[in-house]
């Protein structure tokens, strides 16, 4: 049994995993088509975000639906771009450690970016949009290119 304050990269890595994919399949893009390409899921996932009954949330309901983004937000950068869940030390946290998802940039730097935090940001500029989500993301880990920068 693992204890609650050590972490479990592959257990949190698998269930974020398995989770996005049944966010998949909740919103209808069958797992072997989101296994090919997760961009698809986005006009679904952009759909149920948009007619959530936001104002109607408990924090429960909070708390689930970011953590479904997150879970996507970190599925989509481990499949497009080989980013991987890393234990990151936290000691201000409640735990002491936090997961964070680390790629290497086109500079060739390597980068981190909390999920979490990428979803926190989204939803502080309603409405919700999925692309500026995972765009946000993408530039903090500078995975793609910024509009005016030269390729």
């Amino acid at each position: 049994m693992v204890n609650a304050n050590e972490p479990d990269l592959q257990g949190w890595s698998e269930e974020r995993h398995r989770n996005a994919i049944d966010i998949a399949d909740m919103l209808g893009v069958p797992p072997g088509i989101y296994a090919s390409d997760p961009t698809g899921l986005i006009p679904a996932l952009d759909d149920y975000v948009s007619r959530a009954p936001l104002s109607e949330f408990e924090e429960s309901d909070w708390v689930t639906l970011h953590l479904d983004l997150a879970s996507y937000v970190a599925d989509f950068l481990i499949h497009k771009y080989g980013a991987r869940w890393i234990v990151a030390d936290d000691p201000a946290g409640p735990v002491g450690f936090r997961y964070v998802i680390e790629a290497t940039g086109l500079d060739g730097q390597t980068r981190r970016v909390d999920p979490i935090d990428v979803v926190a940001k989204e939803f502080a500029n309603r409405p919700i949009e999925i692309v500026r989500m995972l765009a946000s993301a993408e530039l903090t880990l500078n995975l793609a290119a910024q509009a005016g920068d030269e390729e």
